[in-house]
């Protein structure tokens, strides 16, 4: 029998058009899509359609976008599968979307959080004061040791380890500049300064977490109906830690290779991955093999992909 866990995007695999054939097909996911912007007091569907661009990659825009296109898609296979799915898990802003699947917060209460959480984010550093790269390539060990080393240039911390030989560094630019230089001289295939908005995942984003906290004090959680890996341990959280983990994930490191490590280990098969991209799916193919373990991994981003899992699903029954 398959344990099978649903597993989450997180910021950066937004594209303008996303979710517009799903609205259109799906009734129970149109009732998302509408939920959404009737919460935000804004047209969030319109933004996510149509664009432009640079309105969806605005990160207050960007993450409850993400958010509602994931949880439209879930409701869409709770609606049309008698799908058990046995834990969940989301990279970063993915995670609000596996409890909101785990049913521990409402898609509402989400969608509100998400949006203010990527405003904080947004303000907490300057433009022009922080940046992030990806380094690929290199030992985790090294990688940790260059960090140490480079220190005294000023803020730059391990962001993201996504999968084996890919990690992501935050913080400030000459520092993240100078690791990266560094990593590429000890070994990196690659070392790639991205284009971000600012340092997430560090703890130049201390003060998105204060505020973030506040916010959190007026959320009402229920009880886990099925476990959640947490990126903030790479373990289950359990319903008294979620506050504080969604405090901590602000600045800390990603643990997305250990998360899935986590659930390899206990014996899940099968990933389905929900929301727009493929990221997720290219990240647990490599951690499973480092593993030595087969699973199969399955991607649902928008009406077509939907339709074949579904067929696919049914095909196995």
């Amino acid at each position: 029998m398959s344990k099978i866990a649903f597993v989450f995007p997180g910021q950066g695999s937004q594209y303008v058009g996303m979710g517009k054939d799903v609205y259109e097909n799906y009734k129970v996911s149109t009732k998302i899509f509408d939920k959404a912007d009737e919460v935000l007091h804004m047209n969030l569907k319109s933004i996510m359609f149509e664009g432009p661009d640079e309105e969806l990659t605005k990160t207050e825009n960007t993450q409850p976008a993400i958010l509602t296109l994931s949880t439209a898609l879930l409701e869409v296979l709770k609606d049309e599968l008698d799908v058990k799915f046995d834990a969940c898990a989301g990279l970063s802003l993915g995670e609000y979307s596996a409890l909101v699947a785990a049913d521990a917060l409402s898609f509402e209460e989400a969608v509100k959080l998400v949006k203010k959480r990527g405003k904080y984010m947004q303000e907490a550093v300057p433009q022009g004061v922080g940046t992030m790269a990806a380094i690929l390539g290199l030992d985790r060990d090294i990688l940790m040791d260059v960090l140490d080393e480079v220190s005294s240039e000023g803020i730059v911390e391990a962001a993201n380890f996504n999968s084996p030989g890919q990690i992501v560094i935050s913080g400030e630019i000459k520092a993240v500049e100078k690791a990266a230089s560094l990593c590429k001289e000890r070994g990196a295939k690659k070392a790639v300064i991205l284009n971000v908005s600012a340092p997430f995942h560090s703890s130049m984003l201390n003060k998105a977490g204060e505020n973030l906290k506040k916010e959190l004090e007026n959320i009402h959680l229920n009880s886990l109906k099925l476990p959640v890996v947490t990126n903030v341990t790479g373990n289950y959280v359990e319903k008294d830690e979620i506050k504080d983990t969604l405090v901590k994930q602000v600045s800390s490191s990603v643990l997305w290779e250990d998360s899935i490590e986590k659930l390899i280990e206990d014996g899940f098969d099968t990933f389905v991955e929900i929301g727009p991209g493929k990221t997720l799916k290219g990240f647990i193919n490599k951690i499973s093999k480092k593993s030595k373990v087969k699973v199969n991994i399955h991607n649902v981003e928008n009406a077509a992909t939907l339709e074949k899992f579904i067929q696919d699903m049914k095909e196995a029954e």
